[in-house]
C-alpha cells in the first residue's frame, strides 16, 4: 500500500537490527526511502555520523546508486519541529511534508479499468466478522458489489461486498465507493487472506502476491492443572482456549495454532518469544487461564542437502565498557559470533553479534544480571542456518516448594541462603511449584511454609527480627525466560507462577 517509507533513526544510536531488516524490505520491493534523523534535540545527538552509519547500511545492503542518494531530513518529535539542517530546524514539521510531496511519486493506479486490489492486511470485528484491508489499484469498488477473490494455487471464490470504509485518521467511515489509488476496508470476504487479488468477475487478473513470513518459535498451550486451577481465571476450559485462539488467527496472521499432543493443549507458533509473549498477556487480561510449556524454535530441512536449519539473529548489545567481558563471556556459551565491536554513547560500548534463536531464549534476564542492569539488547531476525549444536541456556537449578501451604518470614530467613526466591512472605504456595532459583546445578525442594515452633521460653527482641533479601518478581516475560524443559509457566488474571510439568520425570543425577 505505500509508495515510500521514512526510515527513522534515532541521532544518538544510530541504525539498530530493526533498522536493517525495515531497510532490507524496502529496497527489495524498490520503494522510496526517506531518512529521518529523530531525537536530534538530545544532548548526545550526532547526527552526522548516524547519517555516515545509515549510508553504510544502505551498502551493505546491496543498495544501487540511485537508493544511496537518499534524503534526510533532521527531526525531533518530541519537539514536533524538522529541518534539513540539524542546527536550523522549522518551527513545525512542514520540512518532512515538503520532501514526502518532492521525493515520492504519487501512485501508479489505472482509473478506468477492471477492479483489481490486493489484500495487504486484515482486522477482525466480533459483528462483521474478517475485515480486508488493501488499496484500489485499477477501477473502483463499490458497497453491495460481487467480487471474486483469488487465492493462489486455488479456483476463483466468489463474494459480496457488504460493508465498505476509508480511514480518516484513525478512524473507519463508511462510504458507497473507493476509487484507484484509496486505501479502503471492507466486509463480506469470510475466507480472504493476505496476498489474494480481489476483482471484478469479469476481469480476473490476479496482481503479484505477498507472503506472510513463516513462524519462528512454538510454545504449547494447555488447560492450568495446578492446584490452584481455576481459582482466580473467568476462561478455564480447554473449548475456551480453543475459541480464543481461534478467534485471534482471523486477525494475527503471523500466528499457527494446532493441536497438541492432548486433548487440551494446542501448539502455537509465531515469530519469536515476544510475539507469543503478546498474545498470553492480552489474553490474561481478558480473564483467561492456562499453562504454558517452554519456547522451542522451529527448524527446517535444507532441500539440496537435507541438513537441519535453524533460526538465527542479529543481535546488538549497547553496555557500558566496565561490563563488555561479562557480556562477551555470556554471548560465547550460546554460539554467538561476534560481527563487531565499536564505541557507542555516552561511555558505552556497541557490540554486534549473530547467533541462534535457541541462545536468546533466557537471554536478556542473564545479561541484566551479568551487567548489573545496563545493558540494551536489541535483535532482528537475520535467515536460517545449519544446527549450531546444543546450547546451554540456564546453568542454575530451581528451587520447589516441598508443601502445599503460606509463605512464612521464618522459612524464608533460612532458604534464602541456598539461592534468590520467587515466593514473600504471605504468598501461597504448592508442592512442586518453583519459588526460586537454586545457586547451584540441579533442583532444591525447600519448605517455604515451615512455621516457628511454640514454647514457653520468653524470645529476644533479636530472635523475633527476620532479615529478608529482596525477592525476584515473576513477570510475564521473566518467566518465559526462566522456564526450563521440565516446567510449566501458569498463567492467570492476577498471578504468573511457575511449576514443574508432572508429566515429566526428573533426570536421574
Amino acid at each position: 500500500m505505500a509508495d515510500g517509507v521514512l526510515l527513522l533513526v534515532d541521532a544518538v544510536e544510530g541504525p539498530m537490527p530493526q533498522t536493517r531488516f525495515v531497510l532490507k524490505k524496502a529496497l527489495a520491493l524498490n520503494k522510496k526511502v526517506l531518512v529521518v534523523v529523530n531525537k536530534v534535540d538530545r544532548p548526545a545527538a550526532r547526527p552526522d555520523w548516524v547519517v555516515e552509519a545509515t549510508f553504510d547500511l544502505f551498502v551493505d545492503l546491496g543498495a544501487n546508486d540511485e537508493q544511496c542518494d537518499f534524503p534526510v531530513v533532521f527531526a525531533s518529535g518530541m519537539g514536533g519541529v524538522a529541518g534539513t539542517d540539524p542546527n536550523a530546524l522549522a518551527e513545525d514539521l512542514g520540512p518532512l511534508f515538503e520532501s514526502i510531496l518532492n521525493e515520492v511519486d504519487p501512485p501508479q493506479v489505472v482509473q478506468q479499468g477492471p477492479l483489481q486490489l490486493l489484500v495487504t492486511n486484515l482486522d477482525y470485528d466480533e459483528h462483521k466478522g474478517r475485515i480486508a484491508i488493501g488499496r484500489v489499484q485499477s477501477g473502483a469498488i463499490s458497497k453491495g458489489a460481487p467480487v471474486v477473490f483469488l487465492k493462489p494455487g486455488s479456483p476463483p471464490t466468489s463474494a459480496k461486498v457488504t460493508e465498505l470504509f476509508v480511514y480518516d485518521n484513525f478512524a473507519r467511515t463508511p462510504v458507497d465507493t473507493v476509487e484507484a489509488g484509496d486505501i479502503c476496508a471492507f466486509t463480506g470476504l469470510s475466507a480472504v487472506s493476505i496476498g489474494d487479488t480481489v476483482c471484478q468477475p469479469d476481469a480476473l487478473v490476479p496482481l503479484p502476491t505477498i507472503e506472510v513470513e513463516e513462524p519462528t518459535v512454538r510454545m504449547t498451550f494447555s488447560v492450568n492443572a495446578s492446584p490452584f486451577a481455576g481459582q482466580e481465571g473467568k476462561f478455564v476450559t480447554s473449548r475456551n482456549l480453543k475459541d480464543r485462539l481461534e478467534r485471534e488467527l482471523e486477525r494475527n496472521l503471523a500466528l499457527r495454532v494446532e493441536p497438541g499432543t492432548g486433548a487440551e493443549s494446542f501448539e502455537v507458533s509465531g515469530r519469536g518469544a515476544l510475539h507469543l509473549g503478546i498474545l498470553m498477556e492480552n489474553m490474561r487480561r481478558e480473564g483467561f487461564e492456562f499453562a504454558v510449556g517452554p519456547p522451542k524454535v522451529i527448524t527446517r530441512t535444507d532441500p539440496a542437502t537435507g541438513a537441519r536449519l535453524e533460526p538465527v539473529e542479529e543481535a546488538i548489545v549497547e553496555v557500558a565498557a566496565d561490563h563488555v567481558g561479562g557480556v562477551v563471556d555470556l554471548m560465547a556459551g550460546r554460539r554467538a559470533v561476534m560481527l563487531g565491536m565499536a564505541a557507542g554513547s555516552a561511555g558505552t560500548t556497541r557490540i554486534t553479534y549473530r547467533l541462534p534463536t535457541r541462545g536468546l531464549l533466557g537471554l536478556r534476564s542473564a545479561m541484566l544480571t551479568a551487567t548489573k542492569g545496563t545493558a540494551v539488547l536489541s535483535t532482528i531476525l537475520s535467515g536460517y542456518e545449519p544446527w549450531a549444536g546444543d546450547i546451554s541456556t540456564r546453568e542454575n537449578g530451581s528451587l520447589t516448594a516441598h508443601e502445599t501451604g503460606q509463605v512464612t518470614a521464618y522459612a524464608v530467613e533460612s532458604v534464602q541462603q541456598r539461592g534468590r526466591l520467587f515466593a514473600r512472605p504471605g504468598d501461597a504456595v504448592y508442592e512442586d511449584q518453583v519459588v526460586g532459583i537454586h545457586q547451584r546445578a540441579g533442583d532444591l525442594k525447600v519448605n517455604v511454609c515451615r512455621k516457628k515452633a511454640l514454647t514457653n521460653m520468653r524470645a529476644s527482641g533479636k530472635d523475633n527480627t527476620a532479615v529478608l533479601t529482596e525477592t525476584i518478581p515473576v513477570t510475564l516475560d521473566y518467566a518465559l525466560e526462566y522456564v526450563g524443559e521440565d516446567e510449566l509457566v501458569e498463567v492467570t488474571p492476577k498471578n504468573i507462577r511457575i511449576r514443574k510439568n508432572p508429566n515429566i520425570k526428573p533426570k536421574k543425577k
